[in-house]
C-alpha cells in the first residue's frame, strides 16, 4: 500500500470535492472563480460531474481550487 500524506485529494471523489466547493462558494461564486459554462448556466452536481469527467483541464482547475480552499 502506497502512502500519500501530502496529497490533499487522497480519498476524495470528484463528487465530494465538487459538493464541498458548492457548499462553500455556491454556484455563482464557483462559476466566477472557474469560468466553466456548466457552473454558470443551469448548474447541477450531475451535469457538472459529467463535464468534469470528460474534460481534464477543467477537472484540474476544480481540484486546484479545492486544495487552495481547504
Amino acid at each position: 500500500m502506497i502512502s500519500r500524506p501530502n496529497n490533499k485529494l487522497h480519498g476524495k471523489t470528484l463528487e465530494n470535492i465538487l459538493t464541498e466547493l458548492v457548499a462553500r462558494y455556491g454556484w455563482p461564486e464557483l462559476g466566477y472563480r472557474i469560468r466553466i459554462n456548466c457552473f454558470l448556466s443551469n448548474p447541477s452536481i450531475n451535469s457538472s460531474l459529467k463535464f468534469l469527467r470528460k474534460t481534464p483541464w477543467a477537472r484540474k482547475k476544480v481540484e486546484e481550487l479545492y486544495v487552495e480552499t481547504f
